[in-house]
């Protein structure tokens, strides 16, 4: 349901041009990647533009991505377009996936979820896993397809499969909603597993919360508080607020009011419905000044690991 970040977008470029480089040119492209690795990005596009002028659909799409994220050049989502769209059309995955999420996002381009589908689709085809479970997401909404919550789930699956976090988390959602197959709790918490053991901090909320309701697995207050733990520390609301309430109630760790106080004061930060807060204020009535002087502290110094 969500795109690729920025950064690991980046990140991702010179490993994908250096394992896809034609054998023809491969010593200037190899060049190239190296140049953007070290940060050196007047060089790489030195070595890069000729190859993307000559057709080189690598050395394209290694062009729109530094004017997407405005490496080496001032920051241009209309020529990122052109150079995505020049590879997308010699039938590059990467750039039909980038093409379509530029339609999404309407950057360098008027917002076109159609246009972004049939991108999607295209990279998809090919096994584009980003692609794939973006293509799931326009489907799920009915963003320039019909809304079809089985041909979500089939695409949401196929990235899914290929170990792509969101989209197993996504593919969770589905089961645990009964949107395009039948409702499965346990079937929901194995992709919400398998993400979360990936480290994605909503989806480990998530399992926690399986957990301590027991939905698709036996209530476990114990691995509750585990993943929720897990999700807290990377900042995750839900899961403070989670784990707030393992600790003001003693379930699956030893009670404990202050720690209680200190997840709840985090998760309050991003409260929209109030409902940390009250519990923050009910427990901040079972500590002592000091004890709360103490939880208060521990709240500032926090930070997310």
């Amino acid at each position: 349901m969500r795109c690729l970040s920025t950064l690991m977008k980046a990140s991702l470029f010179a490993l994908f041009l250096a394992a896809a480089a034609a054998p023809a040119q491969a010593g200037s492209l190899e060049d190239g990647a190296a140049a953007f690795e070290r940060g050196e990005y007047a060089a790489a596009l030195s070595l890069l533009r000729p190859l993307a002028d000559q057709g080189d659909a690598l050395a394209q799409v290694s062009l729109g991505l530094m004017y997407e994220h405005g490496l080496g050049v001032p920051q241009d989502y209309a020529k990122a377009v052109k150079w995505f769209r020049r590879a997308a059309d010699q039938g590059e995955a990467i750039a039909q996936y980038n093409l379509g999420f530029m339609y999404e996002h309407g950057q360098g381009v008027p917002q076109d979820y159609a246009k972004a589908a049939k991108w999607y689709r295209l990279a998809s085809e090919q096994g584009d896993v980003a692609a794939q479970d973006l293509l799931g997401g326009l489907y799920y909404n009915g963003l320039g397809v019909p809304q079809d919550y089985a041909e979500a789930v089939k695409w949401y699956r196929l990235a899914a499969e290929q170990g792509d976090a969101r989209a197993q988390l996504s593919l969770g959602l589905m089961y645990a909603r009964g949107h395009g197959v039948p409702q499965d709790y346990t079937e929901a918490v194995k992709w919400y597993r398998l993400a979360a053991e990936q480290g994605d901090a909503e989806t480990q909320a998530l399992l926690g919360g399986q957990y301590y309701i027991g939905h698709g697995v036996p209530k476990d207050y114990a691995k509750a508080a585990k993943w929720y733990r897990l999700a807290a520390e990377q900042g995750d609301a839900l899961a403070q607020l989670g784990l707030g309430v393992l600790y003001a109630n003693g379930q699956g760790v030893i009670q404990d009011f202050q720690l209680a106080y200190m997840w709840f004061n985090l998760a309050a930060a991003k409260d929209t419905r109030g409902k940390a807060i009250r519990f923050r204020d009910l427990t901040a009535e079972k500590l002592t000044p000091a004890q709360l002087v103490q939880a208060q502290k521990w709240a500032r110094e926090w930070k997310p690991k």
